[in-house]
């Protein structure tokens, strides 16, 4: 198809927002742990199903690797999108409002376009390869970052205190969100940004937006994530990952970042 698919992407983002909005604010939601222990409710399948859906009639011959359903990586397909329906599950069930959904679209296992929407604060960043990353429809570009000064913000996930020793010396916070911590460096409100277990729909988005909006993204441990691998099942996989504004940045913080 010759037309970009990211429109298509942006506005089932949004679509899939409004309806985790809804779910967000009724009095009860169902829920229960997953057998890697994290949190899934109504809303996470209810999101999961109606981007599936949309995809499968919209784009008939491509592959879907979805956290809730069909987590190995299929061959066969040229193009793969790759969901994550609601990242910060727990936020979600506790009503903060750092929490999202994530839609990346792989070619030949690499990220082509992404697509990810933060109802409650409204933010919906884009990104196609080689074509630069957007917030809002305004173009995002890195800025230099202030390196020395201690004000300046890390943020991580909840686990990565338990799985490295971490000597970074910046403000750190951890808002619950893997793809928004990426997208925290690319909008340059964070300098560096580290996931100590995240899976490949919390990558596939967030990676492509640092790159294209002038970052640093790699794989902290292990082979890289893409070219997504045949075959393969991501649920199996954690991929630690730091993002940072600048490659210095990146040396920083693989020197600050310790497995213990």
């Amino acid at each position: 198809m010759a037309h970009s698919p990211l429109p298509f992407a942006a506005n089932l983002a949004k679509e899939s927002g409004a309806l985790l909005t809804e779910y967000f604010h009724r009095q009860s939601l169902s829920s229960e742990l997953k057998s890697d222990h994290s949190l899934i409710t109504e809303a996470d399948l209810a999101a999961d199903r109606l981007i599936r859906k949309a995809i499968r009639k919209e784009y008939p011959k491509d592959g879907i690797l979805s956290e809730e359903e069909g987590t190995v990586y299929v061959d066969g397909y040229t193009n793969t999108w790759v969901i994550d329906p609601l990242d910060g599950t727990t936020n979600f069930s506790l009503g903060l409002h750092y929490w999202g959904v994530s839609i990346a679209r792989l070619q030949e296992g690499y990220p082509e376009i992404a697509a990810v929407y933060f109802p409650l604060v409204d933010e919906l960043y884009v990104a196609q390869q080689n074509q630069g990353a957007f917030l809002n429809g305004k173009p995002l570009q890195i800025k230099n970052p202030k390196v020395n000064t201690p004000n300046s913000f890390f943020a991580c996930c909840s686990r990565t205190y338990k799985h490295y020793e971490v000597n970074i010396p910046y403000k750190t916070r951890s808002l619950g969100s893997a793809i928004y911590h990426l997208c925290a460096v690319a909008k340059s409100a964070a300098i560096i940004a580290f996931e100590a277990t995240p899976k490949l729909w919390d990558l596939a988005g967030g990676w492509l937006i640092v790159q294209e909006a002038g970052g640093s993204i790699q794989a902290f441990e292990g082979k890289k994530p893409f070219p997504a691998q045949p075959g393969f099942d991501y649920a199996k996989k954690p991929i630690p990952t730091l993002a940072t504004a600048t490659l210095d940045l990146m040396n920083l913080g693989q020197e600050k970042l310790t497995p213990l």
